[in-house]
């Protein structure tokens, strides 16, 4: 088939356009990247835009050796690891119940699940809440709350409606419970789906910072994005992992002392940057047909 002059421009156009969008997308992270990696005094002089000039590792290693940022990360990769587990199996089995026809009182329950996602207490009466359960300076203040996420157990639910009833009939026929055909036949089936969940949940916890810096008042307890949020906000939090960096130095050799003193706190800041968005860009283009299944399914509800 013949393409016409229109179509071969209209492609072009498309091809810069997209081509501009990803830069536009991508440059903000190259330039992290850079400053990242080069001498924080020689970043000051400016006309830094995509590669180092000065090259050093010396503002990565000073973030990573921070004992703060390193408990920092692992309360990160804590509360992403157990979080995502928990919600997806509290949220699965919600759904998966729910997804019963037969279920007395099946939309007055959905409707009660509803209320909470369209209103909200408020901050204050939440922070009230969590305090009386006692979750407040805990780490399961990061865990407990999201549990059960209205939205994802909707998209479940619309998921497990679409399994034929001839193979739960045919279980129960062979005399499988209720939880046997959850985990032998359903979590089977549902792989897709429930990979997207749990994508998209991990996500969500690795990037969240809101609860850290409200509910939590103990240092060693606040997730990574927290601590980053406080260190690009706040000129002292990132002065004080500056001058971390300068009393590790002192009792290091003299290329490393003499190295320690080229950092600024901008590099710094920078530096925590790319450690905290590195996991979720290396996670996203080796999963990525998973989000698209998950942007598929949920797209079909009732």
């Amino acid at each position: 088939m013949k393409i016409s002059r229109g179509e071969k421009t209209f492609g072009v156009f498309n091809t810069l356009l997209l081509a501009i969008l990803a830069l536009s997308t991508l440059y903000p992270f190259i330039y992290m990247t850079a400053l990242s990696l080069n001498e924080g005094l020689d970043s000051l002089k400016g006309g830094i835009y995509f590669c180092a000039r000065a090259f050093t590792w010396i503002n990565i290693k000073t973030v990573v050796t921070n004992p703060l940022v390193q408990d920092a990360f692992f309360i990160s990769i804590g509360r992403t690891v157990v979080g995502t587990i928990g919600t997806v199996f509290i949220t699965g089995i919600c759904a998966y119940a729910l997804s019963f026809r037969k279920l007395p009182y099946r939309k007055l329950i959905m409707i009660y699940f509803l209320i909470p996602m369209l209103f909200s207490g408020g901050l204050i009466p939440y922070y009230i809440q969590l305090r009386n359960l006692g979750l407040i300076d805990s780490f399961f203040v990061y865990i407990f709350p999201g549990l059960l996420n209205i939205w994802n157990l909707i998209v479940m639910r619309s998921f497990f409606e679409n399994i034929p009833d001839s193979l739960i009939e045919a279980a129960e026929i062979d005399g499988a419970n209720p939880l046997t055909i959850f985990w032998r036949i359903v979590i089977p089936i549902s792989m897709p789906m429930i990979a997207a969940i749990s994508l998209f949940t991990a996500v969500a916890h690795w990037n969240s910072w809101f609860d850290g810096a409200y509910f939590v008042n103990d240092m060693s307890l606040k997730p990574l994005q927290t601590y980053l949020q406080n260190i690009l906000m706040n000129a002292d939090a990132a002065q004080n992992l500056r001058q971390g960096s300068a009393s590790v130095s002192a009792s290091s050799n003299a290329a490393v002392a003499a190295a320690s003193r080229t950092i600024t706190p901008m590099a710094l800041k920078m530096a925590v940057v790319i450690l905290g968005t590195l996991p979720v860009l290396i996670i996203y283009p080796l999963l990525q047909r998973y989000f698209v299944k998950g942007v598929l399914i949920g797209g079909v509800k009732e």
